[in-house]
């Protein structure tokens, strides 16, 4: 993901001898620090968003290895599931931080310049964006997840711990991914829209906000796809039931938690504010 613009607050009313009160930014503000993130993502050549894309979805692996190591070491017990939850965080945390593009972001700050100043060259450069995101995400992901199957790479304990977390994704039917993936791409939009306004503490932030994902046991389609792809290469689900139950509902869950709700009624509450 690329450098995301800051917000640059109110300035103080107080006296010198005051303590110094900056004004909170106003919803407008916040709206107009990603839609400039969104004309930068919206301008991005095709090999820069590829490469970006596939960093993330290898990234993303961290999330399941973390996750798998910490359920290693603390193992099976109710009180253990919130610790193992902060596992989940580790990609997302590498993905933003390090500025890669990751496509649950994308359909929230891409959206916004389509929605704001809309035309069809605006609408074909989006769907370009979100097609090549998604694919270079998935590939990354996949080779993570053919990795993680390897002896050389983790250990025994790891491993048996990402086949756990694969056949518990899978517990849940093709309605419930989709559902679970609307939780999830609204934490995700929501992640997006705090962070311009955070001048500090944005690990914490992601770290919040990622770790919900998980602890409510939300699907996201680029974390979620390297746990069915370990499954796949296993040979223990077949390619139908990995795209039909899994990555098509958790898609679209995603989409329409992110961008058809949660951007659709944030660009609702400023459209008179914007210029």
């Amino acid at each position: 993901m690329t450098q995301k613009p800051q917000i640059v607050t109110g300035e103080s009313s107080q006296s010198e001898d005051e303590p110094d009160l900056v004004t909170p930014p106003r919803p407008v503000d916040v709206y107009d620090a990603v839609l400039d993130q969104g004309e930068i993502e919206l301008d991005r050549g095709i090999a820069a968003l590829w490469w970006s894309g596939v960093a993330a979805g290898l990234s993303m692996g961290f999330s399941i290895v973390a996750s798998a190591a910490l359920a290693a070491s603390f193992g099976q017990f109710e009180w253990s599931h919130p610790i193992v939850s902060i596992g989940y965080s580790a990609g997302f945390i590498i993905v933003i931080l390090a500025r890669q593009q990751l496509f649950t972001e994308s359909t929230v700050t891409a959206l916004l310049p389509v929605l704001t100043h809309y035309s069809w060259a605006r609408t074909h450069h989006l769907l370009r964006l979100w097609t090549i995101v998604l694919l270079a995400n998935i590939v990354g992901g996949a080779v993570f997840a053919w990795l993680t199957t390897l002896h050389t790479f983790f250990s025994e304990e790891i491993r048996t711990e990402i086949l756990s977390l694969g056949l518990h994704l899978f517990e849940y039917g093709a309605a419930e991914m989709f559902m679970k993936g609307i939780a999830s791409g609204w934490l995700i939009a929501t992640l997006v829209w705090v962070l311009p306004s955070a001048t500090s503490g944005q690990f914490m932030i992601i770290l919040f906000f990622t770790w919900l994902i998980a602890l409510g046991g939300f699907t996201h389609i680029v974390a979620g796809s390297i746990e069915a792809f370990h499954l796949l290469f296993l040979g223990m689900v077949d390619g139908d039931k990995l795209f039909l139950q899994f990555m098509l509902p958790t898609l679209f869950g995603n989409i329409i938690g992110g961008s058809a709700l949660f951007s659709l009624i944030s660009y609702a509450q400023v459209r008179n504010e914007v210029k």
